[in-house]
């Protein structure tokens, strides 16, 4: 698998957890599905960032997530 998809996925994943998150916080209650969210974004970001021979730059994610993008469309 690409790993500029699998860092997409991973931001996506990351971005999705963040309200399962805040409504279980706000509820006082522990969100599992959140937590789990969060492992597998953050096991998906660490892959795609070890398998990158380069790596990846912190101004330079926007225009991979552009390109992974791209790529669907296309």
């Amino acid at each position: 698998m690409d790993p500029d998809l699998v860092l997409t996925l991973g931001l996506a994943l990351l971005a999705l957890s963040m309200p399962a998150l805040l409504s279980a916080w706000v509820d006082g209650r522990m969100s599992k599905a959140g937590i789990a969210m969060i492992a597998a974004s953050a096991g998906m970001i660490g892959w795609a960032i070890y398998s990158q021979p380069k790596g990846y730059t912190l101004a330079g994610i926007p225009d991979v997530v552009i390109g992974v993008v791209a790529r669907l469309i296309n």
